[in-house]
């Protein structure tokens, strides 16, 4: 059975929180005020200061009557103890892993639930990129490790984000046997007249359904008239979304691209993307490579449409992931999200033509040879890009 494809909903506010510094005190604070339910879905989690942190406040959460349920993927949480998981456990935290692996799963264990998402109360949301590891946040470290951000939403589309929790919750802690999600288009909602504020809806990607996420993207992509800023941390994009980025940027839109620079946790990924540099520079797409630290952001800026979360919008995270973004039409979120991105631009490097021609023979076989292994990887794995 398909999933539902969400509408917009009217009456949200919306505060952008750049980095660990500023989202897991406010995402801390909003736990210790939680009175009724902690819903929490993560990819990444390790043991550490950070996770020490939130899982004391879960622990105290309990303690005082709160329900507290946390799903978390089956691979991205290998690196929480034992003694963590006990102590959840027996503080009465429910506790559920998607998709556990299983040495006799096969491809089956490439399926992952990549979601970020905290809901309190089922009011209040924060919904984006970061892992529960002290690369996103260290309490003795002045700037994090690696540049994300979340988004703490209010509204009536807090409810669309609990129901989301809720059928995944009921359907995981055991092993799947799914096949990657098929093309299927669906109707997306149109965004509501450009001067609209406080309008959200949650948008999203299923291994066992859709991938609605990537047809809401294509669809603001067809339409934008002036400007389209997009960053993600692992560049493979699927020949659809090239395609509309180079038709966008020839029409004349404002299109650039935001990527991680040297700084990175997957090189290989790095290098078999900068192969298509080329082919976007010459259709007028600007290309930023973030230098300062790992850029984990994903993030897209299309006219009056924001849409941010845990999507790459990369091939193989459409083929095997759950993912799931929160996509807002408001005037305030969109400048913040402006304001956000023009700093970032500010300390990247920009790509030139002039500059793919001068690499160096070292930098292009290590282009060649990870696009290699990407193509092999695409065609093993049956990924339709």
């Amino acid at each position: 059975m398909a999933g539902p494809i969400y509408p917009w909903r009217k009456g949200n506010t919306f505060e952008l929180l750049v980095d660990g510094e500023s989202f897991f005190p406010r995402m801390l604070q909003a736990m210790d005020a939680a009175r009724s339910s902690i819903d929490l879905e993560l990819y990444l989690i390790s043991s550490g200061q950070a996770s020490r942190q939130v899982l004391d406040s879960l622990v105290a959460a309990v303690a005082r009557g709160v329900r507290v349920r946390c799903l978390l993927d089956g691979f991205g949480s290998l690196q929480l103890s034992a003694t963590d998981r006990q102590y959840l456990l027996q503080a009465g935290v429910e506790l559920r892993f998607y998709n556990p692996l299983y040495w006799l799963a096969g491809r089956g264990n490439l399926h992952r639930d990549h979601r970020k998402l905290l809901v309190i109360d089922q009011t209040l949301a924060f919904v984006g990129g970061a892992g529960l590891t002290d690369d996103f946040y260290r309490p003795d470290q002045r700037q994090s490790l690696w540049h994300e951000l979340m988004l703490e939403v209010r509204g009536p589309v807090v409810h669309d984000w609990a129901e989301l929790f809720e059928r995944q919750w009921q359907v995981s802690g055991r092993r799947l046997r799914l096949a990657p999600p098929k093309w299927h288009r669906v109707r997306v909602p149109a965004p509501p007249a450009p001067d609209a504020s406080g309008y959200a809806r949650v948008s999203y990607a299923d291994a066992r359904e859709h991938t609605e996420v990537v047809q809401a993207l294509l669809a603001a992509v067809s339409r934008s008239r002036t400007r389209i800023w997009l960053a993600t941390p692992y560049f493979l994009p699927g020949w659809r979304v090239r395609r509309a980025l180079k038709r966008a940027a020839r029409r004349g839109v404002d299109v650039r691209l935001l990527l991680c620079g040297q700084i990175t946790d997957n090189a290989p990924v790095r290098y078999a993307g900068q192969r298509f540099y080329p082919g976007l520079l010459k259709a007028g797409v600007r290309l930023y490579e973030y230098q300062p630290r790992f850029l984990h952001l994903k993030m897209v800026l299309v006219d009056e449409w924001v849409s941010l979360g845990s999507c790459n919008f990369d091939h193989w995270t459409l083929h095997w992931n759950l993912e799931a973004n929160q996509q807002v039409v408001d005037p305030s979120l969109n400048a913040a999200v402006r304001d956000c991105f023009q700093r970032d631009f500010a300390q990247s490097r920009e790509w030139s033509l002039g500059a793919w021609k001068a690499l160096g023979w070292g930098h292009r076989l290590k282009i060649r040879l990870w696009s290699w292994v990407n193509r092999l990887a695409v065609l093993w794995f049956g990924i339709r890009r």
